[in-house]
């Protein structure tokens, strides 16, 4: 096992491809053709690797033709690296194969489960926040780094459940994972404040918290508020409560690169990019790009 760190490093630039840095925005079927013809108009894109998985198609075209323009960082949603029973390995060799043809500056996953029994369920679930999970992790993570050849961000997730018997907090978890296994985090301020408003955790205490050299990319998004629970459905602009915390990991953290994420009701592109450029007004608020990222 290798300890993958980058000491003192720019951030976004970890892996093999361009460099990413400034505003990004996530790469959705609706948006092609507009990222395609248009003249370059954002900073970055990321990718959600399990769409790029096939030997073609007119997906993987189209983000090996945007590669030749865009910085590109490679988001995996459906790995479950915390799953008890293990994960896939040809899902694991999939990743390799599109990590090796994009060379993608980033590459993240999540800090969550999705398997048990043989079956995968489609959702990022919590895991219990303890030593033995923490452990868990580390090793995972090595060993997918380890396959990969290059460090990888780790995503803290929103939750619906809190356990009795955590042992750490999320930040305290993060920040023990990236140290162990020489990862970096991927801070999404969303899902901080999703958190606080379904379990009452200060999402402001716990950007304070995380290690700023380890953050090597943040999410924003929109979410949902219901009568049972606070969704992340990332189908809604960024809240201005969201807005005041990114302000704040921006202070905490510098203006690492940032991504606006935007999933369900996906809108016209041009409302994408309008979001894209308030967070650029706020990063060009808080100063230079220069962050030191383990």
């Amino acid at each position: 096992m290798e300890m993958y760190k980058t000491e003192r490093a720019a951030p976004g630039h970890v892996g093999g491809g361009r460099f990413v840095a400034g505003v990004g925005v996530g790469l959705r079927t609706p948006h092609y053709r507009e990222l395609i013809e248009r003249d370059r108009c954002v900073d970055w894109i990321e990718a959600h690797s399990e769409n790029y998985f096939g030997e073609g198609g007119w997906d993987l075209h189209v983000l090996t033709r945007l590669r030749e323009r865009y910085a590109v960082s490679l988001h995996g949603v459906g790995l479950g690296l915390g799953s008890a029973g293990g994960y896939s390995l040809e899902h694991v060799q999939r990743l390799a194969d599109l990590v090796e043809r994009i060379e993608p500056a980033l590459v993240s996953e999540h800090l969550c489960w999705n398997a048990a029994d043989g079956r995968v369920m489609n959702d990022l679930l919590p895991l219990p926040l303890t030593s033995a999970a923490l452990d868990l992790l580390i090793a995972r993570v090595a060993s997918l780094q380890d396959t990969l050849r290059r460090p990888i961000l780790i995503e803290n997730v929103s939750s619906y459940v809190r356990f009795a018997g955590d042992d750490y907090d999320e930040a305290g978890f993060l920040n023990e994972l990236a140290a162990r296994s020489g990862c970096g985090i991927l801070l999404d301020v969303n899902n901080l404040y999703v958190n606080e408003l379904n379990h009452a955790v200060d999402a402001a205490a716990q950007i304070d918290a995380i290690d700023p050299h380890h953050v090597g990319e943040i999410h924003l998004a929109g979410h949902l508020v219901t009568d049972l629970a606070v969704i992340d459905h990332h189908g809604a602009r960024v809240a201005d409560a969201v807005w005041d915390l990114y302000e704040r990991a921006l202070r905490h953290c510098g203006c690492v690169p940032t991504l606006i994420e935007w999933d369900t009701d996906i809108p016209e592109f041009d409302v994408l990019l309008d979001e894209a450029a308030r967070a650029r007004r706020r990063r060009d608020i808080a100063g230079s790009d220069h962050v030191a990222v383990a």
